[in-house]
């Protein structure tokens, strides 16, 4: 079986089938794992589903441990100042952690048994039959139901390597999926924005923090700067309304030139009024990230996530775009179930994939919907309603009522991330002794890691 991507979902994916008996290859376009990018939300479902793999206490471990998130003036005052979980709407064992972090603790686990290839990526998928058995769609054992001379298989083509022929293809390639792009259509079919942009990088702590998060709201605009625990650097966030952009999602130089004339001014290039001072350092810094992550808020919305033998997964099947915090535990969950249906269907793609979407339907579908309230919700539209909402937060502590408010601020998020009843799918308790696919034939300066078993 073929992976494209190596983010979260691959990865988590690529786990889980290890475990079943699965051959796997990953491929990812990056030259090496992005161990960047923003805190991320682990919660509901997915905490269920971290423990079943057994990073629970992993991602515990290295959660960014923030205490106070706070609203500042344009002097960088702090005029309002709440918990971090009221902020961050988590509860109970719920946690958060640095994308990379969780990154990190995903190719740990699976490095030693499946196959990374780094540099790369799929340029072509054509379903092709094939007259032998399957070598890596599924446990390769000869009592193995994917042993069948009846199946199609899929040839794929690389940037940079031979073409080879997989039983299956996962599309976890994200929001920009080539993957999808190849089997269903143009990305514009199934992307709706939802009215924003966010830009996310790495900047220096020069603000001193300590697992605390200072937040400046403008009209039509919010900027974040953060510190988790452990973290040499600070993390900057910045998100402001527009309609839909023209530009490259490949071009940095571009991005960043969207980015300051939202901040700046297209012709003044100076900060609007009541702008934070930190704002002209936060666009400096950004120009040097190496990190430099932008794209819009856009909801990936599709009939379908499978055609033929190719199946999407994560961001690639049903982004809720970053204003929902809800895309790490999705694909955490995706992953989980579309390897436990496949594992559970004994060959039979078709009824696997079917079965994949009918579970997790319903849990995308409210989660799309928690996403449009809150990119609605991220900015205000006036100065009338940002001190509202300053006034809000600076009342809110002494409310004898703050927990009930507490309590149903954490309401909408924790029904979203609940929205699934898992199923328990058998795992082996001795995993079969699977054969390694052969490697991708790779130039020689694509890194390369594969299994030993």
């Amino acid at each position: 079986m073929l992976i494209s991507g190596a983010g979260i979902a691959g990865p988590a994916l690529a786990h889980w089938l290890h475990r079943y008996g699965f051959a796997v290859t990953v491929v990812e376009r990056a030259p090496e794992l992005r161990t960047g990018g923003y805190k991320v939300d682990i919660r509901g479902a997915a905490i269920e589903v971290a423990e079943r793999m057994g990073i629970l206490q992993d991602i515990h471990r290295a959660s960014t441990d923030m205490r106070t998130g706070a609203y500042v003036n344009g002097d960088g005052t702090r005029i309002a100042t709440l918990p971090a979980e009221i902020l961050g709407a988590r509860t109970g064992r719920d946690d958060e952690i640095m994308r990379g972090e969780l990154a990190r603790i995903h190719s740990e686990r699976t490095r030693g048994d499946v196959e990374y290839v780094f540099g790369d990526s799929v340029t072509s998928i054509s379903p092709t039959p094939t007259a032998s058995s399957a070598t890596t769609a599924g446990p390769t054992t000869t009592s193995s139901p994917t042993a069948s001379s009846k199946l199609d298989s899929v040839e794929v083509t690389f940037e940079r390597s031979s073409p080879r022929r997989f039983d299956i293809v996962v599309g976890a390639d994200g929001v920009h999926s080539t993957v999808r792009r190849l089997a269903f259509g143009p990305e514009e079919r199934f992307v709706r924005h939802l009215g924003g942009y966010i830009s996310a990088f790495s900047l220096p702590n020069d603000l001193d923090l300590d697992r605390e998060e200072l937040y400046h709201a403008l009209p039509g605009k919010l900027v974040c700067v953060y510190h988790s625990a452990g973290a040499p650097a600070a993390k900057g966030l910045m998100t402001f309304r527009a309609p839909r952009l023209t530009y490259d999602h490949r071009d940095a130089m571009q991005q960043l030139s969207l980015l300051g004339a939202a901040f700046m001014g297209h012709d003044t290039g100076t900060p609007p009024t009541g702008c934070w001072s930190e704002i002209p350092r936060m666009l400096e810094a950004a120009r040097e990230a190496p990190d430099f992550y932008f794209d819009g808020l856009n909801l990936i919305e599709m009939d379908r996530w499978s055609s033929g033998r190719v199946v999407l997964l994560g961001d690639a099947a049903h982004c809720p775009s970053p204003a929902s915090g809800q895309g790490t535990g999705m694909a955490l969950v995706g992953a989980y179930v579309l390897a436990g249906e496949l594992a559970a269907a004994g060959g039979d793609t078709a009824r696997a994939f079917g079965r994949y979407e009918e579970e997790m339907r319903g849990y995308v579908t409210v989660n799309h919907r928690l996403t449009e309230k809150f990119a609605k919700e991220m900015t205000a539209g006036s100065w009338p309603a940002i001190r509202f909402r300053h006034l809000m937060m600076r009342i809110l502590p002494y409310m004898p009522w703050k927990n009930l408010v507490a309590k149903k601020i954490a309401e909408g998020v924790q029904r979203a991330a609940n929205a699934i009843a898992l199923k328990v799918y058998p795992v082996p308790t001795a995993p079969p002794t699977v054969a390694p696919a052969p490697p991708l034939a790779a130039a020689p300066s694509i890194t390369a890691t594969r299994s030993t078993t």
